[in-house]
């Protein structure tokens, strides 16, 4: 009799569905799953459905609710994922510790600046801190940039993923060329050096030109900014993991595996659910990030940009 009394709390058949679904039980094997299930104890696919929207319910306001007093987040990455039409537009953070964590999503039709800036301004309420450097890691997209600069200003450091510039230029390129465009990149996002990054990658752009113009141009636009982890002057093992925006999109991923089973989106809410659902089982198995005892050097060289702002304040 206990034990059928705390399968009846009403918080119960919640948090049950939701540990279960998430890790991929579908409503219609629940049934042959569910802790200690019997006969009479009323196990449906209808009340799983609704123990499901009940608790996702409950993980969207905690999310939404999160606060960051005290905390500083120096890096943070910012992508977008597609579901049933509708972009959910992710940001992570990493914290000077190197921790990752879940910032915050907002749904909307395109990854576009609207979206970027609300988040990222309920984010500020919420107690991120703006006051200081932080280096964004985004896919290129410029709605994404103009967010975070309307929204940080000069506190914004941008690192354009390196991956999605290759993608990009590729797309613009005869296959056969492909191999070359590939190693002349790898060879400057390596380079020590910032300047000779941006030698080489101008050396690549003026080979482009003869060969693709548009390709040259796409290389060319916020190239600069490719190669900001350089311009810090960071270790290589940090430097490659803030190069990209592969740790949201790891995240994004298990959301991708978690929302697999949905065969018919009914509205935003069910994508939001599910999204939110998903990152917040992506955090349970986050890890710090690769290089994070280097955390320190990318902090201290977020503090040396931050010196010439705090001066050009002080004569204002």
């Amino acid at each position: 009799m206990a034990t059928y009394a705390l399968l009846q709390r009403d918080e119960a058949m919640p948090e049950a569905c939701l540990r279960r679904m998430v890790r991929g039980v579908s409503t219609r094997d629940y049934e042959q799953v569910v802790d200690l299930a019997a006969e009479g104890f009323g196990v449906t696919k209808s009340s799983v459905s609704r123990g499901f929207v009940k608790a996702t319910a409950q993980e969207i306001k905690t999310l939404a609710e999160r606060r960051f007093d005290g905390q500083r987040f120096a890096v943070i990455f910012i992508d977008g994922k597609e579901y049933a039409g509708e972009t959910m537009v992710v940001a992570l953070g990493i914290t000077e510790q190197g921790d990752k964590r879940i910032l915050g999503l907002r749904p909307g039709a395109t990854e576009n600046a609207e979206v970027a800036t609300a988040l990222l301004e309920d984010m500020r309420e919420r107690g991120l801190e703006a006051s200081r450097p932080i280096l964004f890691v985004l896919d290129g997209a410029k709605a994404l940039h103009a967010a975070v600069k309307r929204v940080f200003g000069k506190n914004a450091v941008v690192q354009r993923c390196q991956v999605h510039k290759v993608r990009n230029v590729k797309a613009h390129l005869p296959e056969k060329h492909h191999d070359q465009l590939a190693t002349q990149l790898a060879a400057a996002y390596h380079e020590k050096s910032y300047e000779r990054a941006l030698t080489q990658l101008k050396t690549t752009a003026t080979w482009l030109q003869r060969i693709s113009p548009t390709a040259a141009a796409s290389l060319r636009e916020g190239m600069e900014e490719t190669l900001t982890v350089v311009k810090l002057g960071l270790p290589d093992l940090l430097r490659r993991t803030l190069a990209t925006t592969n740790p949201v999109e790891s995240a994004l991923s298990v959301a991708a595996k978690v929302t697999a089973r949905v065969k018919r989106w009914r509205d935003g809410n069910m994508r939001l659910r599910w999204c939110t659902a998903g990152l917040l089982r992506a955090e349970e198995g986050f890890r710090r990030v690769k290089g994070h005892k280097q955390m320190p050097l990318l902090v201290e060289a977020l503090d040396i940009i931050q010196q010439p702002l705090d001066a050009q304040k002080k004569t204002a």
